[in-house]
């Protein structure tokens, strides 16, 4: 089969609510239960996703709130 692996789908998901605008920078990306629940995956997947994004840089970890959308990169000219 060629599908995705879930990971990538549920990171998928999430860059295009940061590209379309409807998770703003600062705003908190659901949490690793919520992705468990909302997807039905494992914990190590759900953390993987968001692993993903971290290392794109389109979210961080903010000790004691979770999860945020990082600030819009600066388009270049």
């Amino acid at each position: 089969m060629m599908d995705e692996p879930p990971y990538l789908v549920i990171a998928a998901e999430l860059r295009r609510q940061i590209e379309a605008g409807e998770l703003q920078p600062g705003d908190r990306v659901p949490s690793t239960r919520s992705l468990v629940r909302d997807f039905g995956v494992a914990m190590a997947t759900a953390t993987k996703a968001l692993k993903a994004l971290q290392d794109e840089r389109l979210v961080h970890a903010s000790p004691g709130i979770g999860t945020v959308v990082g600030p819009q990169p600066k388009p270049t000219h």
